[in-house]
């Protein structure tokens, strides 16, 4: 008899392992539209900065509080190790958050096997392909819910092996695994009390001894990490203020509301955003009592059936209790646009979508008919469906423009989808409709000062002083204390090229904010103009010790140093920047004048090469890299043919308008032998020195055109020995 019950066993084993193999390829399949999906909102702030990649990078991440986007260190770990392996590149990202959310499936069906519920690969999958889970597992910053999750998954799983066995072993390891989540994400806190539910289903009763003394410092842990992180929120998220001063009696409302918001969800996922519509809660509306009413008689109903069916309630005290950290009676930062996101409920939507998945068993074993064809076809086509809509919901993820419009689509009142998609593109340089989204947030959210300030940046660089001083006013009568206003205003007037009334206003941002990295930044531009060098070093070198991406720091040091005439400084500073952000076209530009100053003509080229590479639109760096490749004394490396390109483009970019890069091309055309175009460049060069008094250029020019009417070509002096 012992033969049969292994091959059984065996058989049941690999099954479980082709359905795991089949859910990860089918999971992966879905979400094939976001592989590649570019960072979005606040992506860039949870993978690894670069101040954090060094190995003092990652003991900071645990051992100091502020360091990261939120105190959560392993997750934080694991972006530090992913940025190791794959850097930038979004598609590891991706595909570990796909990986995992797949695992954390299969953990789950292995529970549900366990529990002997029906239906536990239906629900499984289920989990696995619903389109509310494609906010937790498309966009790269909710590492958070997949890596918890799993934890979440083997935690219980392990703690039902210690609850069969009275394993010591096994009750240190589901604790230990429940921690280790917690430093993932304390969403997962409830699991204790989930654990207890479950017990109360499995036997219909809860024992003190046996089932809620072990599960005491499960709680003691839980509880304490959810009171600490809703003090982060308070105070380095900032889920604090008049958004969040709801009364008890309004908290109940949301919460009876969110509920119903979340359940509705996944029985009709349609309409699915990245921001939903955040409600306007009143105790003077007499329907929206409903939503807290329906769900006091749900669970009333469900406490009348328990001998009968104890599923319905266990079911809906797990969804209330997964749902419990989001569910409004706890203050989280999301809560300023929205009472609900579909990432809230990653775990809370495993409960209704088992209670369906064993329902729908149940139901098809009792039809005799179904056991045969119509059974499969039933159960697979909600899997069909789901990954069908998962499918079309990751394309919202591709990128932050898909995003922001999609959301704008979806919620056309969500004032901050405007303002960010008014900041994307404001980046982008598509200044016009980046204002006409950062009015329209305004026109939803008048008292923003954040946007005031966007919007008088976006006038600003549209050269609009008069009305973005109106809109920096604005913001300044909105926050009188606000830092970013003042830095706003004092950059405002240093493009004006009124330094002294620049740097009044730089002042009081630093005063106001001590660790504005960015005004230390003006401070020190401002410093520069007026020729004050050590104050712009002093200035620049102040961020270096703030939370900040030094390489601006270190390149703008470097450019001062250069101007001061301390060239090895200057390469040193540039270096640094580069060693933090090795695209920094600027950077490497920069560099490459200072070797030219040096006469190190080979390493110019080089960094003039790296600095197109990062940047092949870099007119700078195309002008200064025709010049040597034109005129280098070694002529190894002349090339004149790629001089007249990138000469061509620089003057191309410049409307023909600037003489310097019309000096450039005529040398890079006599390099190349074509000395008649040579000459007319250079011929129109010299006409602009002349109409604008540039003198010095005007008799350079007019000895390389005797030089080229000669046909030779322009080549440099050797660097002295």
């Amino acid at each position: 008899m012992a033969k049969p019950q292994v091959r059984s066993r065996e058989k049941s084993s690999q099954r479980v392992w082709l359905f795991a193999l089949a859910l990860i390829a089918i999971t992966a399949a879905a979400y094939l539209p976001a592989w590649n999906g570019k960072l979005i909102w606040d992506d860039n702030r949870h993978i690894t900065q670069p101040a954090l990649r060094s190995w003092q990078g990652l003991a900071d991440i645990w051992t100091r509080v502020g360091a990261t986007q939120q105190y959560y260190p392993l997750v934080h770990s694991f972006f530090w190790i992913e940025q190791k392996l794959w850097g930038d590149s979004v598609l590891g990202y991706h595909l570990v958050n796909i990986l995992l959310h797949s695992l954390g499936a299969v953990v789950l069906l292995q529970i549900l096997r366990r529990l002997k519920i029906p239906g536990a690969w239906l629900a499984a999958a289920l989990f696995a392909l619903h389109p509310v889970q494609v906010e937790s597992v498309a966009w790269i910053s909710e590492l958070k819910n997949t890596l918890s999750g799993l934890f979440f998954f083997c935690s219980i799983l392990t703690y039902l092996n210690f609850d069969e066995r009275r394993n010591r072993l096994a009750y240190i390891s589901s604790l230990a695994l429940f921690i280790l989540g917690l430093l993932c994400k304390t969403a997962i806190a409830p699991l204790p009390a989930i654990i207890a539910v479950v017990l109360w289903w499995k036997r219909g009763r809860v024992r003190l001894r046996e089932d809620l003394l072990p599960l005491l410092p499960f709680f003691v842990i839980g509880v304490g990490a959810g009171l600490f992180t809703a003090w982060l929120e308070r105070i380095f998220i900032g889920a604090q203020g008049t958004a969040f001063q709801l009364s008890i009696l309004q908290r109940c409302l949301i919460a009876g509301r969110d509920f119903w918001f979340y359940f509705f969800k996944l029985a009709w996922p349609t309409k699915l955003t990245f921001i939903y519509p955040r409600w306007h809660i009143s105790g003077t509306v007499w329907w929206q009592y409903l939503f807290p009413a329906a769900l006091i008689l749900l669970l009333a109903i469900a406490w009348k059936l328990r001998s009968k069916f104890r599923g319905p309630l266990a079911a809906a005290l797990l969804f209330l209790g997964l749902l419990s950290p989001a569910l409004g009676f706890i203050n989280v930062f999301p809560f300023i646009y929205s009472f609900v996101a579909d990432h809230f409920q990653y775990l809370a939507c495993i409960p209704p979508l088992t209670l369906f998945a064993a329902g729908l068993t149940m139901g098809l074993d009792s039809i005799a008919p179904a056991k045969g064809v119509l059974r499969p076809a039933i159960s697979i086509a909600p899997i069909l469906i789901l990954g069908l809509l998962t499918w079309r919901q990751s394309h919202v993820y591709r990128d932050i423009e898909t995003l922001w419009r999609t959301t704008i689509a979806r919620n056309p009142d969500c004032w901050m989808a405007y303002s960010n998609l008014g900041s994307f593109l404001s980046e982008r340089g598509g200044l016009d409709e980046a204002i006409r989204d950062f009015r329209k947030a305004l026109e939803l959210r008048p008292d923003q000062s954040k946007d005031h300030n966007n919007l008088g940046k976006a006038l600003l660089q549209t050269d609009r002083m008069s009305e973005a001083m109106e809109e920096f006013q604005t913001a300044l009568r909105i926050s009188p204390d606000d830092p970013d206003t003042e830095n706003n205003i004092g950059a405002a007037y240093l493009q004006e090229g009124d330094v002294d009334e620049a740097i009044s206003h730089l002042r009081k941002a630093v005063q106001k904010r001590p660790l504005h990295a960015d005004a230390y930044i003006n401070l020190g531009n401002a410093f520069l103009q007026k020729r004050d060098i050590d104050a712009a070093i002093e200035a620049y070198s102040t961020t270096l010790g703030l939370q900040f991406d030094h390489a601006e720091s270190h390149y703008s040091i470097a450019n001062a140093f250069r101007q001061k005439g301390q060239l090895d400084d200057a390469i040193l500073h540039y270096r640094l920047a580069l060693e933090l952000r090795p695209d920094y076209a600027d950077a490497h530009n920069n560099l490459a004048n200072v070797f030219r100053q040096q006469g190190r003509v080979e390493e110019a080229v080089r960094e003039y090469e790296a600095a197109l590479k990062s940047n092949p639109g870099s007119v700078p760096a195309q002008n200064n890299l025709a010049w040597l490749l034109a005129t280098a004394a070694d002529a190894k490396l002349r090339n004149g043919k790629k001089a007249v390109e990138l000469a061509e483009q620089a003057v191309l970019a410049t409307d023909g308008h600037n003489p310097v890069f019309l000096h450039t091309l005529a040398a890079a055309y006599a390099e190349n032998g074509d000395f008649t175009k040579a000459i007319a460049a250079a011929n129109d060069a010299l006409e602009i020195a002349n109409a604008n008094g540039i003198t010095s250029l005007a008799e350079s020019l007019r000895s390389k055109i005797a030089l080229y009417q000669s046909g030779l070509p322009y080549h440099e002096e050797p660097p002295a020995r």
